[in-house]
């Protein structure tokens, strides 16, 4: 199959796709396709039934191929590809019984993870140019590498893909010690990493900005105290904006400044796409 920048690793998509066919199979495997004779084959057609983003080809590619190496998968678009209803995306030729025990899982992965690129798509979208959507840690668990995939196919940048990535100091840290203190050390430490500090004050940003934080992220904010925010930033670093973003809004924090706006709900809240397996009509 066509590989594109946007592909999750593929030993993160095998382990996704082992699990979860093992939770569909069960102790003794599917036992309505073991009702299908062996010799009886099929093509069939993967049909958007909504309009869309595309993302997830892999992994449903790779349900099939898990179940049966011989079933034939070929596509006709690239994840990030926009699609419209009825739009037909790729086939499917090999044996029915394969093929019927692989499309639940290899659905529920497409039509997920084309979700999170719509949504994606469409907070992009709402905030234009000027400003890039960011996903954040709220995530699946045991899909984050194909749920951030799927933001990059919708034209979003991803935050920190695990908590070893970079140095995030939120209010709760700040408990235990203070901005100027962690900063100092989260640059001794490990010097060359990134140290963002959560800021949900003026105060904060301007404390942020003098111990020598590499970003700043304003959480909470309305946009009217965004631009103030970007205002005593004034360039030096870049500026994050997270907390409550919704499509209505997204503009407006893009434009009182905000460099990135990260949004929890294009990976924790996208409805799914509806994406349907079908027999070939043209058969």
């Amino acid at each position: 199959m066509k590989r594109t920048w946007v592909d999750p690793p593929l030993v993160a998509v095998r382990e996704v796709v082992a699990r979860a066919l093992a939770e569909d199979f069960g102790v003794q495997g599917d036992l309505t396709a073991g009702l299908v004779g062996d010799d009886a084959t099929v093509e069939a057609v993967l049909v958007a039934r909504k309009d869309g983003v595309l993302a997830g080809r892999l992994a449903a590619h790779e349900a099939f191929l898990a179940v049966d190496p011989g079933v034939l998968v070929s596509w006709s678009l690239s994840d990030g590809d926009a699609l419209t209803r009825g739009t037909v995306i790729g086939r499917v030729q090999g044996r029915l019984s394969s093929v019927l025990s692989a499309e639940r899982t290899a659905l529920n992965l497409l039509c997920h993870l084309s979700g999170i690129a719509t949504s994606t798509r469409r907070y992009v979208e709402a905030a234009g140019a000027a400003s890039k959507i960011r996903d954040t840690r709220k995530t699946t668990p045991g899909l984050r590498a194909l749920e951030k995939a799927a933001v990059r196919a919708g034209g979003g940048v991803n935050h920190r893909a695990s908590l070893s990535d970079a140095i995030l100091v939120k209010d709760n840290h700040l408990a235990g010690i203070g901005i100027e203190r962690a900063v100092a050390l989260a640059h001794e430490r490990w010097p060359g990493v990134t140290c963002e500090v959560e800021c949900d004050t003026l105060d904060q940003v301007r404390t942020a900005l003098a111990a020598g934080a590499d970003m700043i992220l304003l959480d909470n904010m309305t946009p009217p105290e965004v631009a103030v925010a970007v205002g005593v930033v004034a360039g030096r670093v870049k500026v994050e904006v997270s907390g409550g973003v919704t499509l209505d809004t997204v503009g407006d924090y893009a434009s009182a400044g905000a460099d990135l706006i990260s949004v929890g709900a294009i990976t924790h809240s996208a409805p799914i796409l509806d994406i349907g397996l079908d027999l070939d009509p043209g058969r």
